[in-house]
């Protein structure tokens, strides 16, 4: 089960988490995740702001750089989003679980 973040921010509660689709959303709109690295100051805000869209896609962005400047243990916070952010990409490598449904394959020649 993938892992979810939750908080209530001024009387209204919240849940973060990242899909496929949110993280292949937040891709297509430029995130990279070599940029926590090489340019946190934009990307660690950025990989908060994602962690949204899966359930709360219409929560404006000031909204979450308010709610963001007011977490706590920020280097917890973010470690967790990370590998959050990294279930989906981790799971289109997964072998399947049910055996009667796995296609088998072969390179020929």
């Amino acid at each position: 089960m993938a892992k979810t973040i939750s908080f209530t921010y001024k009387e209204k509660d919240y849940l973060l988490e990242f899909t496929n689709k949110t993280v292949k959303q937040m891709s297509l709109n430029g995130f990279r995740v070599g940029d926590l690295e090489d340019n946190p100051i934009v990307a660690l805000p950025d990989l908060f702001a994602g962690a949204f869209l899966a359930h709360h896609r219409y929560v404006k962005r000031e909204l979450i750089d308010e709610i963001y400047t007011n977490m706590t243990d920020k280097e917890a916070l973010l470690a967790n989003l990370g590998e959050m952010y990294a279930e989906p990409i981790k799971a289109l490598t997964d072998e399947p679980e049910d055996e009667s449904k796995k296609v088998m394959w072969e390179v020929i020649g």
